[in-house]
């Protein structure tokens, strides 16, 4: 009898071992199951970033390209550059003011009557127009003069700028360029230096027009995220 219960006992407790068994199996497979998910989620998340990141890209080289191929034969009359950064930087300052004031100089109004109506152009295209996040006027001094004067005149500047900028365009450019346009003075905080590390003076007075896309926006937005991501894992 004892023998018959004992028996009975062990089979008992061999099924709840192999039910256990087979419990945790499953917990582990769907636990596998949940794991490979998430891993899909994380690389088919990273690939669409990429994809942002590349499209954006290509906007940028594309529209790098086309302000080249519209001023190409202007850039050296106006003693001007274009660089990959999309950055289009006058920088003759005999051209633009005279030193210490902030009225534009005959010939940097002719150069504005030229440029700024075709570089709106450029911009507007419908394969640019929804991916243009800023437009910055800068103004940039050299350090001759006290710091904070020369933000108020290089902030002078840039206003004076904008305005005769805007002056050259109809109503509808102007509501658009209102959203977009932004008129910024630097004084003597970003200055150009020779190869030797000294100041240039010259090139440091100076006029820039520079464009921000959507791509920056989208790589801050893509950064942050993966920070965030990181900071939570």
């Amino acid at each position: 009898m004892k023998k018959q219960i004992t028996e009975y006992t062990e089979k008992e407790e061999n099924a709840f071992s192999l039910s256990t068994g087979d419990l945790m199996a499953g917990l582990l497979f769907i636990f596998i199951l949940l794991l490979m998910g998430a891993l899909l989620q994380v690389q088919e998340k990273a690939e669409q970033d990429e994809e942002i990141v590349k499209r954006y890209d290509q906007i940028k080289t594309q529209l790098y390209i086309d302000l080249q191929e519209e001023f190409k034969e202007d850039l050296t009359v106006w003693r001007a550059t274009i660089d990959s950064t999309l950055c289009i930087r006058f920088q003759e300052p005999s051209m633009l003011f005279d030193e210490g004031k902030d009225i534009l100089k005959p010939k940097f109004k002719d150069i504005l009557d030229d440029f700024f109506p075709r570089y709106i152009a450029v911009l507007s295209r419908p394969q640019y127009k929804d991916n243009i996040e800023e437009i910055r006027i800068e103004g940039h001094t050299n350090t001759n003069g006290g710091y904070y004067s020369n933000m108020k005149l290089s902030q002078d500047r840039t206003r004076a700028v904008l305005q005769y900028c805007f002056g050259l365009m109809d109503v509808n450019d102007i509501i658009w360029l209102k959203g977009l346009v932004t008129a910024n003075g630097l004084s003597s905080s970003h200055l150009i230096l020779t190869k030797d590390g000294e100041e240039n003076k010259d090139l440091s007075r100076r006029v820039e027009f520079r464009v921000r896309t959507n791509a920056e926006k989208q790589l801050e937005d893509i950064a942050d995220k993966r920070f965030n991501r990181k900071k939570h894992e």
